[in-house]
């Protein structure tokens, strides 16, 4: 969908669309004033009411869009809404004219732009009879906007195709996207400038990485790690690294799920795809830092060759864990990439994102992810992060206590602790692999990847979550 900005609407314009305040109903002319208070429409963000007018005998589609309180994410929100109402409605143009909206700046017009660029995401890839009336029609969305197109909506642009590159990976079936084919996915990257680095089977195995090698033994599909670097900032200044868990599907291996629900475990490498999505965003808005990001890819299966309940494996890092659940095979995943990343590009930072337990769902649902650090710092400057990107997160404790729960009495550590607190252990089995001295956040977001329902600037589905957190991350704390 094209977004153009305009000095003034266009007196032929046979659709407009008409932002407006909360409470700023009253303040219509008669006719949008009538159809605010038939549909009671009272301003409130994303609420859409319309109506139509003749003329010069020509047919109008008038709506009113609320931008609520008129916040960043207000914006966001109404321009998401707009989309959405006219999406499939066969209006291949709107207009959208803000003069009922109070007083706007650039940064208004640009967040209900962004807004309306990132409700527009779909795949379709694979509906071979979907319906004239289903199929998408709006094609041009004109903003009124005097002063021309506002200040960094190339920033916001690069963003918002990070963001639809990590839903569309996150929704593609695991038959297409499996470790291989998710690096071919990124190969398009090197042309931002980003330097691509994969480590096959082979390779992984010369360098002991038997905890993520062991989750991959089941799977024909042969594992990957790749690394995506971007050198925007000071040449030779330590990178801020991003690690993802990349299980492409996750049948549970031989510690088997349920078969019930167990197709949405195509998006078990939602944080490998958010990682993915946030090195587009930075190297497509050229962030002025350096930033790696490192996914480990992998499908978790059951066959004769699987790792079974009960197996010792010895992580790149030297340190053994027994296996007791081959369901908790995420954390596998990251230790050696965690590992890895430390000795091969020696981050100042590293933040990991996975969806990697039941129990964070049970904990926050599907409003905010977890975060676990072991800085205050950091943790601080994630969760400002989150709310200025409305990728929002909450706080959970690390602490030695917990630690014991997954002591192994036969290895050196065992891979899942008891019932409760099911989502500290998973972070303090990862914990133990943080070099001292690296400040170290863990991102658990296994509520957050995906949605059942319509979200702000989301259809159901794919929600790219994690991808603005990231990259606001890096904006307000790494780029001068």
């Amino acid at each position: 969908m094209d977004i153009q900005f305009v000095a003034q609407i266009d007196a032929s314009a046979d659709v407009v669309a008409f932002p407006v305040r909360k409470g700023g109903a009253g303040a219509l002319d008669a006719l949008l004033g009538a159809a605010a208070a038939q549909a009671r429409f009272d301003g409130a963000a994303g609420a859409v009411a319309e109506t139509a007018a003749i003329d010069g005998g020509v047919a109008k589609r008038l709506l009113l869009v609320g931008i609520g309180e008129g916040s960043e994410q207000d914006l966001e929100r109404a321009g998401a809404a707009l989309t959405a109402r006219l999406q499939t409605s066969g209006v291949a143009t709107v207009h959208v004219d803000f003069s009922n909206a109070g007083t706007v700046d650039a940064d208004d017009i640009r967040a209900f732009a962004t807004g309306a660029t990132l409700r527009d995401w779909r795949l379709d890839t694979y509906r071979t009879r979907l319906a004239d009336n289903a199929k998408p029609s709006l094609k041009t969305i004109m903003i009124a906007a005097p002063g021309g197109t506002p200040a960094g909506w190339a920033e916001a642009q690069a963003v918002a195709e990070g963001v639809a590159f990590t839903q569309t990976l996150v929704a593609e079936p695991p038959n297409i996207l499996y470790p291989e084919s998710f690096v071919e996915r990124c190969q398009h990257l090197a042309e931002l400038g980003v330097e691509l680095e994969v480590l096959d089977e082979r390779q992984m195995k010369a360098l002991g990485m038997g905890a993520l090698l062991g989750v991959a033994q089941g799977s024909t599909r042969a594992p990957r790690l790749l690394a995506m670097r971007w050198n925007g900032g000071e040449p030779g200044a330590k990178p801020v690294a991003f690690v993802g868990k990349g299980v492409t599907f996750d049948t549970g291996g031989i510690s088997i799920k349920p078969a019930a629900g167990m197709d949405m475990m195509k998006w078990d490498m939602g944080g490998a795809g958010a990682v993915a999505g946030a090195m587009k965003a930075i190297a497509g808005r050229k962030a002025k830092a350096n930033v790696v990001g490192i996914v480990g890819l992998v499908e978790n299966m059951p066959d004769g060759n699987a790792m079974r309940p009960g197996d010792i494996v010895t992580t790149m890092s030297g340190q053994t864990v027994e296996v007791l659940n081959t369901d908790a095979e995420g954390r596998l995943v990251l230790c050696d990439v965690v590992t890895w990343t430390q000795k091969v590009h020696e981050p100042a930072v590293i933040v990991d994102l996975a969806t990697l337990t039941g129990a964070m769902v049970i904990s926050l649902g599907h409003e905010y992810a977890g975060i676990f650090a072991n800085d205050d710092g950091l943790a601080d400057q994630l969760i400002a992060a989150g709310e200025a990107s409305n990728n929002k997160l909450w706080r959970f404790p690390l602490s030695a206590a917990y630690d014991k729960l997954i002591d192994s009495p036969i290895a050196d550590m065992k891979n899942v602790g008891p019932r409760e607190a099911g989502s500290i252990t998973a972070a303090q089995f990862i914990k133990r692999y943080v070099d001292e001295g690296v400040k170290w956040a863990h991102l658990d977001i296994a509520g957050m990847a995906w949605h059942d329902k319509d979200g702000p600037v989301y259809a159901k589905g794919a929600t790219g979550y994690g991808v603005r957190l990231l990259d606001r991350f890096i904006a307000d704390n790494f780029e001068g």
